[in-house]
């Protein structure tokens, strides 16, 4: 234990005279610094030594060439074993037998049969190859021998020289001797460096194998990323995943699970493979394991997709390369080729590309349309994509409401009858009103003689859980949203689901995050083409594309948001499906603003000329001459068809049950009766404007004459 120190000294103001006090000062002494011990420091050096990376690569390195060596001349023995008896024949049957394939069991038998017949043969006729060998050893130094002397024979005769007859003969005795001498001088080396040329054998068999722990591999084998995917790696991740049944009937397989695979094919930017599953085993505990199934495989959960063929106990798995699914599409079609025109009956919409790689095409003939999926993931540039392929048919024609109200549709100014755009309450109204005048619309050509062919009418609604949401309600109480019997937005949609499709009037929606409250399980189910894109649960999942679907395995719940914009999964009788699933994923293309307002224009090229509503005025004071005026806008002449058509959108409560004589008779008494042109029945936009101009002027006449 230390002791304090005493020190004498004065203050440090002393007084003046001499009989200054002396203070005394004990100050503590500092505790003496122990040196550490020589055994500790060594510790702690061995230690820092031990855990350096360096050290532990070195570690890593000797594990692993050792192991190469070890594991590829057990390698090299379990093959040399395999060729010398039976026992691959047997663990086929054997996997056969696991996996309840009695024909594939039975083959197997007979081949392993034949396989010991040969063998059995080959044995018995090593009891006689000696004496064989001797007997043909004899025969051919006998005349080896002969041959020589003979040839000695004859360069005796031709030099002269007796001793030439033996020349042959001596020259090949000395050859012989001369591969003795090589032989005794490569011996010696041979038997020294053979050993290690053999290790070297085993070593590359090992390397090429990974025959190594996981941990003691190099990184770039040990992060997987790259590495092809072989019938040995989906059998081990089959094993590994957990399930207690498929891990004990691979193991009673052996080596051959591999038999539970069909072959493994190129599919896109993917390989595509069917394992049938070993009795026991259900697909659903496959399923439920994706994420598990795609890290065994080295991958990514997005990276590997599962669906269910139509063979029983079987499951389909698509596994990308890595890092594929990141790298962007082409464009589309319509933006590359400006002669591509659209057929609504037999045409289809170029939309993306399947994970296959293959162009995914949807046809929409009379299919009533619903995309899905969380903000920001693409819904409104898919759903328009759509829109913008099916403008190019110029008998098309579009009632859209956008409820956002960004812009997103502005480039159908002047190509659809009717668009309204914003989020308001007054705009879910005017959107409403619009759905119920399509309804009219439908009405009225259901009405219509049998046989008649009706224009596509396309009636679409972005973002439509604000319309389902809306707490508006008219004079008579009655609520524009919800999912009530009452709600009038909700009726309108399900009114077209119901009829629409046999005249031609279809319902397209876009809307997100479904739910019963902003999408009702009525409006959803009666969609015939049903999309989503990126979502977050399985039940959201199941509202977007139903229960079978999913079931097959449709989850664009595992989408990633944000980085899988634009990749959606689709239920649809428009779009080939392989064979046994319910859905398929696609990645559709991207055409920005500037590339639509182009596809667009060349739209707006094919027809005469539409004025686009902004509005629905309902209930208020008609002039049937000024709307027909409104409805043919800057076009030269409109068809009867389309003039009754643009009439019932602008208003279906004064035009909606017009037929072409109350048409005609409007006309008519103006002085613009209409005409054939090209054998069609057309209205002239200046008889219409001249007959308005000589009604204001008889109107400005009369005024004055009182």
């Amino acid at each position: 234990m230390s002791e304090n120190v005493v020190h004498l000294h004065k203050p440090t103001d002393p007084p003046t005279d001499d009989t200054a006090p002396t203070v005394l000062t004990v100050v503590p002494e500092a505790p003496p610094v122990r040196p550490v011990p020589l055994w500790v420091r060594s510790g702690r050096a061995i230690k820092a030594v031990a855990t350096h990376e360096t050290t532990r690569a070195a570690a890593r390195a000797a594990t692993r060439h050792s192991l190469y060596t070890f594991n590829g001349g057990r390698i090299v023995a379990r093959r040399a074993w395999d060729g010398r008896t039976g026992s691959r024949y047997e663990r086929m049957i054997r996997a056969a037998e696991a996996a309840g394939n009695l024909e594939a069991a039975e083959e197997w038998e007979e081949r392993l049969q034949r396989f010991r017949a040969a063998r059995h043969h080959r044995r018995m006729d090593l009891l006689h190859s000696p004496v064989e060998a001797a007997k043909g050893v004899a025969v051919g130094a006998g005349m080896s021998i002969g041959v020589l002397v003979a040839l000695g024979v004859v360069m005796a005769i031709n030099t002269g020289q007796v001793s030439d007859v033996v020349t042959p003969l001596s020259a090949t005795v000395d050859f012989i001797a001369l591969l003795i001498r090589i032989v005794q001088i490569v011996w010696g080396p041979a038997l020294s460096v053979g050993p290690f040329l053999a290790l070297l054998a085993l070593w590359s068999v090992g390397r090429k194998q990974h025959a190594a722990p996981a941990w003691a591999l190099p990184a770039n084998v040990r992060n997987g990323e790259g590495e092809p995917i072989t019938p040995s790696i989906v059998v081990k991740a089959l094993r590994d995943l957990g399930v207690p049944a498929l891990r004990n009937a691979i193991k009673e397989m052996g080596d051959a699970g591999a038999s539970m695979l069909g072959p493994i094919t190129i599919a896109g930017c993917g390989v595509e493979v069917d394992v049938t599953l070993p009795s026991g085993v259900s697909t659903i505990e496959v399923q439920n394991r994706r994420r598990k199934l795609a890290e065994n495989l080295t991958r990514h959960e997005h990276e590997v997709f599962i669906t269910i063929p139509t063979a029983a106990r079987t499951v389909r798995l698509w596994v990308a390369d890595s890092g594929a699914l990141d790298e962007p599409i082409g464009p589309s079609p319509l933006v590359t080729d400006d002669t591509m025109t659209a057929d609504y009956t037999k045409g289809k919409a170029p939309w993306g590309q399947d994970l296959r790689g293959d162009a995914a095409a949807l046809s929409l003939y009379q299919r009533h349309l619903l995309i899905t999926g969380l903000s920001n993931q693409g819904k409104t540039v898919a759903l328009r994509s759509l829109a913008l392929w099916l403008s190019l048919d110029k008998s098309v024609q579009f009632l859209m409401g956008d409820l956002k109200g960004v812009g997103d549709w502005a480039m159908f100014d002047g190509l659809a009858d009717t668009l309204i755009q914003g989020p308001t309450d007054e705009h879910v109204i005017q959107v409403t009103e619009m759905v119920e005048g399509a309804v009219d619309e439908m009405n009225r050509r259901i009405q219509a003689p049998p046989g008649t062919v009706f224009p596509p009418l396309i009636v679409l609604v972005d973002e439509a859980q604000v319309a389902f949401m809306c707490p508006a309600k008219d004079a008579d109480k009655r609520p524009y949203g919800g999912s009530k019997a009452n709600s009038r937005y909700f009726m309108a949609v399900r009114k077209i689901h119901n009829q629409g499709r046999a005249v031609n009037v279809l319902m397209w929606q876009g809307t997100q995050d479904p739910t019963n409250e902003n999408l009702p399980k009525l409006v959803r189910e009666g969609a015939h083409t049903r999309a989503s894109l990126a979502l977050g649960t399985e039940s959201q999942a199941r509202m977007a594309l139903g229960d079978k679907a999913v079931d097959g395995g449709a989850a664009p719940n595992l989408l990633r948001p944000g980085l899988d914009q634009g990749t959606l999964v689709l239920a649809s009788s428009g779009i080939a499906i392989p064979a046994g699933q319910s859905s398929i994923t696609v990645r559709t293309h991207y055409i920005d603003d500037d590339a639509a307002e182009v596809i667009t224009d060349r739209a707006k090229a094919l027809r005469d000329g539409v004025t686009t509503l902004h509005a629905i005025d309902r209930g208020v004071e008609h002039d049937p001459l000024a709307d027909i005026a409104a409805v043919i806008g800057d076009a030269p002449r409109v068809r009867t068809k389309d003039v009754l058509a643009r009439l019932s959108a602008r208003n279906a409560d004064a035009y909606g049950g017009w037929s072409f004589l109350d048409l005609k008779r409007v006309l008519d008494d103006a002085g613009a009766e209409p005409h054939k042109s090209d054998g069609v029945m057309v209205v002239s936009r200046d008889r219409v404007v001249r007959a308005l101009a000589n009604r204001d002027c008889d109107g400005e006449g009369s005024a004055s004459a009182e």
